[in-house]
């Protein structure tokens, strides 16, 4: 008992977890677009404190999913134990969608940040569209012959982040490096409140991207020493310790650039290590980060087809997905269709704020549909009282305000980009019309 004890995640180790989760390539760039759609610093600030607050709401309401479905890859199969098969098919489809689309934003964040370096003048987004393709392309060969350097990368890609994140705080305790600031904090009589809470919503779409990761707290509750006490203390501590290094960088982005210049802004980061190091600092920062998105690539192309091949082995997807080719046992089928969406996607939209847009709606739909099988759970299991099952506080409220929030995310990007809900609604129509043709070929899978 004691051995199997210690073998459990406590309170150091699930924090430690949340942070890694959590912090992401995106705040090397979202918080350009977050600033560009924000009226007013407080707006923009505003947006990275609440998405905090949301993201504590989220990862809380997701352990508790977990502690009372611990089973292997909790996240996809929660879709098909409470709602319709076809709906949890095309949910799931969805989330696998966002995912690509996702990794075709990333690719670009890096394909921004390489341009800085190789090229003289700004490249077309057509030119940057195919710099990240390629990336894509580069991995997809990588993982296709099954070499596995992905262990590696994700220790690349933690040391990287961390890394670069505390240099650029480090800017705010070198006052030469900033800029003198015309923007008032506050905010001024002159804006109504129809302006501020659109602004305030659109800031929080590319805040909610970058905050992105916490769900995955769902795959833990097995694994946690005393979860009525550890889950809640560690997923607040970790996320607590992720709004502190955000506001810190974005204060960092707001003194050494300036507010105005960072809305439109690219290479933010490098910029800033411009600053502090000159020219050899902002290149060595932009070929780092670069870096740090084909780690980030590497990681994606390796674990989503594993996704897809779980999902095929309990009959959420076609067969073709769970076979294994060649001497390295390669999941072709898997890796060649998240690799080919999530190229399609960089072609048709080339910029990282159209991506945004798009995956933040069909993410929106995920994290609100699998956030509200707590409902479903807490009513299967409401005569359980085990002490291993994690009980958020301050149930309904808290998975509540979690899933408002995502749906007026969703919202918003569709008010911002209409033909971006309408791509969404016939995704997903489409992935439901696939799972009666699946059922239809073979009854039985």
């Amino acid at each position: 008992m004691e051995t199997q004890s210690n073998q459990k995640l406590g309170y150091y180790s699930l924090s430690m977890i949340v942070i890694g989760l959590v912090i992401g390539l995106g705040i090397f760039r979202a918080a350009s677009t977050a600033a560009n759609a924000a009226i007013s610093p407080t707006i923009f600030f505003g947006a990275w404190i609440f998405g905090g607050l949301i993201a504590i709401c989220g990862a809380l309401t997701y352990a508790e999913i977990g502690s009372r479905y611990p089973v292997t890859g909790a996240y996809y199969k929660i879709f098909s134990e409470a709602y319709h098969p076809s709906v949890a098919f095309a949910i799931n489809g969805i989330v696998l969608v966002s995912n690509a689309a996702s990794l075709g934003g990333v690719a670009l964040i890096g394909s921004d940040y390489l341009s800085e370096v190789v090229f003289n003048q700004p490249p077309t987004d057509a030119v940057k569209a195919l710099i990240g393709i390629g990336a894509i392309a580069l991995f997809y060969g990588i993982n296709l012959m099954g070499l596995r350097i992905s262990s590696k990368a994700l220790n690349i890609l933690m040391f990287i982040k961390i890394g670069m994140i505390l240099l650029i705080i480090s800017a705010l305790f070198f006052p030469s490096t900033h800029v003198i600031q015309n923007e008032i904090l506050l905010l001024t009589d002159g804006l109504s409140w129809k302006s501020i809470l659109t602004s305030f919503a659109a800031s929080l779409v590319a805040v909610s991207f970058t905050y992105g990761g916490y769900q995955q707290t769902i795959n833990f509750g097995e694994e946690i020493q005393t979860p009525n006490k550890t889950i809640s203390k560690s997923i607040f501590t970790g996320i607590l310790i992720v709004i502190a290094l955000y506001l810190l960088v974005n204060l960092s982005y707001y003194k050494v650039i300036g507010f105005e210049e960072l809305k439109s802004a690219k290479g933010i980061a490098a910029l800033v290590a411009g600053k502090l190091f000159g020219p050899f600092g902002k290149t060595l920062f932009a070929i780092l980060l670069f870096l740090a998105v084909l780690a980030y690539v590497d990681v994606m192309l390796l674990s989503n087809p594993r996704v897809m091949y779980a999902m095929s082995k309990d009959g959420m997807l076609p067969a073709a997905f769970s076979k294994k080719y060649g001497r390295r046992e390669v999941l072709t089928v898997g890796l060649t269709a998240f690799s080919l969406i999530s190229m399609i996607v960089i072609f048709y939209a080339e910029t990282f704020d159209r991506i945004l847009g798009f995956v933040m709606i069909l993410d929106s739909l995920g994290m609100a549909t699998s956030a509200a099988t707590l409902f479903y759970f807490r009513r299967k299991s409401s005569n359980t009282s085990s002490s291993e099952i994690y009980k958020i506080k301050y149930y309904p409220w808290m998975p509540l305000l979690f899933i408002i929030t995502y749906v007026f995310v969703g919202l918003a990007c569709i008010y911002a980009n209409p033909s971006y809900g309408v791509t969404s609604l016939i995704v997903f129509i489409a992935l439901v019309l696939v799972y009666f043709i699946i059922k239809k070929v073979n009854p039985k899978n």
